[in-house]
């Protein structure tokens, strides 16, 4: 008899057990999270994660949503597409997930986006700036404008206000974000005027240029446009510089980081983002204090992407009054509100209508900082 008493004592001591991790996790909203933690384009995840991760301790602090915790349980997909998929498997099938915030690059997002539409999964991309990302269906979105805005916005602005007339480009062809940004930027800068001498590509992981660059110097352009990632781009910049080529040179978001990962040779250099860090906009001027205050550094725009992808959702579950995901989709659907990166609501492809501005990388007591140079309109 007293086994049997100990018996139910210890099935009613683990019952309760049971019964309080169910209750704790009942109460918490958990958010999916696909970056690359490690790999060649590491900074954009890290820098994504920790405004994700700001944003939630922010939310937590403030009482949670709806009176729920929110928990970031992130994978990391290393830039890889395949290992994206895999990450997005695993937080659905394991973890139960079903909004998710990633992943970083274009072509490992473009992985998942049929996977998240058919299970009715929330997507929203912080930084996949291709066309394409959204066609997979209405449970997809993004934060960041797109290819063609930013393309266009970087051959307006060389033409406008660098006031260049003849134009160089070096892109990756096998690269559909370098190539989209290439094309537009063709596009936009004929349109304005000016006429393109040089048209150079490379592949991945190629690291000498010096064949392309000898073409574009003895093309003589005003502007060298580099649609790529900031590796890269400090390759390729360096190797233009030591062939003499100190022309300006222009790119997008791909080159948010590059201030920490380069040297002088990308000075004379602007780029298109999603925010600047200098702006004097209250959200932003809290959101950097923020960042700072908790890493020790300014935030590039992938933090501030981040950071406003988990406050979109959560001013849809406070609006939907629910965290179920197709509710929630129908709110974030709706989204009219100011973030970090901008005024934004969505169009019909669920792309944001916001903004783009124009950095320029300067010198500043001793250091290479982007600053603000110009705002584009959509």
């Amino acid at each position: 008899m007293k086994k049997v008493i100990k018996l139910i004592g210890v099935l009613s001591f683990a019952l309760v057990i049971f019964t309080g991790c169910a209750k704790k996790d009942s109460g918490s909203i958990k958010i999916g999270g696909i970056f690359p933690l490690s790999g060649p384009v590491a900074v954009y995840g890290i820098e994504a994660k920790n405004g994700i991760e700001l944003a939630i301790e922010e939310i937590n602090a403030a009482g949670g949503i709806n009176g729920k915790k929110v928990v970031l349980i992130s994978e990391d997909d290393e830039g890889n597409p395949e290992k994206t998929v895999n990450a997005f498997k695993k937080l659905t099938t394991k973890d139960k997930v079903t909004m998710i915030i990633g992943s970083l690059t274009s072509g490992c997002t473009a992985a998942i986006t049929t996977l998240a539409q058919n299970q009715k999964v929330l997507l929203i991309a912080p930084a996949a700036t291709m066309e394409t990302i959204t066609d997979a269906g209405n449970f997809v979105f993004r934060t960041c404008f797109i290819d063609p805005f930013q393309g266009t916005v970087g051959g307006k602005f060389s033409a406008e206000t660098l006031k260049a007339k003849k134009a160089a480009v070096l892109y990756d062809i096998t690269n559909d974000y370098s190539v989209g940004l290439y094309e537009n930027f063709k596009k936009s800068f004929v349109n304005a005027g000016g006429s393109m001498v040089a048209e150079e590509s490379y592949a991945a992981n190629d690291m000498d240029f010096n064949a392309q660059i000898t073409k574009i110097k003895n093309a003589n352009p005003d502007v060298v446009y580099l649609p790529d990632y900031y590796a890269t781009v400090a390759l390729i910049a360096k190797q233009l510089r030591a062939q003499g080529v100190n022309t300006a040179i222009v790119g997008a978001d791909g080159w948010g980081g590059i201030t920490d990962n380069a040297g002088d040779e990308i000075l004379n250099g602007f780029y298109s983002d999603h925010y600047a860090a200098d702006s004097v906009d209250a959200k932003v001027v809290s959101f950097v204090k923020s960042y700072k205050t908790k890493y020790n550094s300014t935030p590039v725009s992938f933090a501030a992407l981040g950071y406003d992808s988990m406050y979109i959702i959560k001013d849809a579950i406070i609006r939907a009054g629910s965290s179920e995901s197709s509710a929630v989709r129908d709110a974030v659907e709706k989204t009219n509100g100011s973030y970090v990166t901008g005024q934004l609501t969505f169009d019909a492809k669920r792309n944001p209508v916001k903004s783009a501005v124009m950095m320029e990388i300067v010198k500043e007591d001793g250091k290479l900082t982007p600053v603000y140079r110009a705002t584009v309109n959509p």
